[in-house]
């Protein structure tokens, strides 16, 4: 019962975008830290973008800054990520994943510091002409 559910994954042409949403069931996200990480076969595992509980501060790997977006409505109990000018290296399984408590970074969160708590199921992302 306690889960998140991604969303918004697609196919989509190089150049366009998706947004991408995690949706808290059985809890609420006010209180907790969100990542989004990806997972492609033959790459490693990459923390794309992560935003802090406590100030809401983010982080972005090099990959991805200044293209993605990551927000969250705690009111809709959902984080969000918004992917822009998407290319042949964002395909990928998306996860997002939700951290309890105290994080001393989103940067931190990220690149793999702290455990998480919960993982959703993931949403695929193709990107293809």
């Amino acid at each position: 019962q306690l889960q998140l559910v991604e969303s918004g994954g697609g196919l989509v042409q190089p150049g366009g975008s998706l947004r991408l949403s995690c949706a808290a069931s059985g809890f609420t996200l006010d209180y907790y830290s969100i990542g989004w990480i990806r997972q492609a076969p033959g790459k490693e595992r990459e923390g794309v973008s992560c935003i802090s509980s406590s100030d809401g501060s983010t982080y972005y790997a090099d990959s991805v800054k200044g293209r993605f977006t990551i927000s969250r409505d705690n009111a809709k109990n959902t984080v969000y990520l918004q992917m822009n000018s998407l290319n042949t290296e964002d395909p990928a399984v998306y996860y997002c994943a939700a951290v309890m408590g105290f994080i001393t970074t989103a940067q931190a969160m990220c690149v793999g510091e702290y455990e998480y708590d919960y993982w959703g199921q993931g949403t695929q992302v193709t990107v293809s002409s």
